[in-house]
């Protein structure tokens, strides 16, 4: 990507981030007034646990980059997931906006692509594993408590369509690259005869998928002799869930709310449940109004379920978006610099060579 294309990305980047702002004004001022009313010491416990499980989703990707032979820094790692937040939110892209952070680090630093989707895949498939463990529990919990109508099954069935999905992606990709190339194809050419009425012309290439799948599948044979790694990141992936819910239950105690062990994890799933079936961005405006309407089924107070929600939005959701803008202008400044000290770091070796290599006097 030119360098002018990026400066205008980021630069439009910016704009939509003040302009979601700016009408999210209204729920700015709520989130403020309803954390004056916390206690300040278990909200800033929820903080910290939110900033744990920042760093444990950077460690997820480092694990998922070595199963398909990539490699990045720690630090790197934590600024592609904080900056791909903030992306997929200021971008809707059914979920893959923050890959395009991965994929365009990958190209300036002349990785594969490919490979780059396969972990996103791999993730997705750890992370809907992980979130089915989850609502199993949760809806335990709620057919015990007679709480679970049709809602939370629509949603749920919806998930395991899109779960389906991308397992299928996986299977065919872990078997041959030629059947993924074929799949990739086949879906390209439907995009083709979806947009044509409206572009005349083919807007994705038959070829490229082609290519692409053969990069993709330099990842999954990697994968194929990584396979006996491939537990850590669902243990990742997992103590994620446990630790978001560990937000929840801080937000409840920072509002003096009681609550059960139940309420807590059945709450949680259906706000995650709505969070990925979800069509707004990180399920901006229906986990925002749906989560406080599950907590109230479940015994906690209107009111205070609404509060708890803002806290545990505050938390999980605003707190990263802004420190996923700033990791995004980091990021971008380290990538681009990055060329030069390659380059430098070449020269200063190619000096030292010659240096070693000439005869003595």
């Amino acid at each position: 990507m030119p360098a002018g294309t990026r400066k205008v990305l980021l630069l439009a980047l910016g704009l939509l981030a003040v302009a979601y702002i700016v009408f999210g004004l209204a729920e700015i001022e709520s989130i403020l007034a309803t954390l004056r009313r916390t206690s300040p010491l278990y909200l800033v416990a929820a903080v910290v646990v939110e900033a744990v499980v920042l760093v444990n989703s950077a460690a997820t990707f480092t694990a998922l980059y070595r199963l398909v032979g990539l490699h990045a820094s720690r630090r790197r790692m934590f600024l592609m997931v904080a900056a791909g937040t903030f992306v997929s939110v200021i971008v809707p892209s059914g979920g893959m906006g923050g890959m395009a952070v991965f994929m365009d680090a990958a190209r300036r630093r002349g990785l594969s692509t490919g490979r780059v989707v396969v972990v996103g895949v791999l993730y997705l498939v750890y992370e809907y594993a992980s979130l089915l463990a989850v609502l199993a529990a949760g809806f335990v919990v709620l057919v015990r408590r007679d709480k679970l109508d049709g809602r939370e099954l629509a949603a749920a069935g919806l998930l395991l369509a899109l779960a389906g999905c991308i397992g299928v992606v996986l299977v065919v990709g872990y078997r041959s690259a030629r059947q993924l190339g074929n799949l990739l194809a086949w879906l390209a050419h439907g995009v083709n005869r979806l947009l044509h009425p409206f572009v005349h012309r083919d807007w994705l290439s038959l070829s490229a998928a082609h290519e692409f799948a053969d990069e993709m599948g330099q990842g999954f044979s990697t994968l194929r002799l990584n396979r006996n790694h491939t537990a850590l990141p669902l243990a990742l992936a997992l103590c994620n869930k446990v630790l978001l819910i560990a937000v929840l239950a801080l937000s409840f105690l920072a509002l003096g709310t009681p609550f059960s062990s139940g309420t807590v994890v059945a709450g949680f799933s259906i706000g995650q449940l709505f969070f990925y079936v979800s069509p707004t961005p990180s399920g901006v405006g229906f986990v925002d109004s749906i989560m406080p309407v599950a907590l109230n089924t479940l015994n906690v107070p209107f009111t205070q379920a609404v509060l708890v929600v803002l806290v545990y939005r505050t938390v999980t959701f605003w707190l990263p978006l802004g420190l996923g803008a700033l990791a995004l202008r980091v990021l971008e400044k380290s990538l681009v610099a990055e060329p030069h000290l390659i380059e430098s770091k070449q020269l200063a070796l190619a000096a030292e060579a010659s240096l070693t290599s000439e005869p003595p006097d």
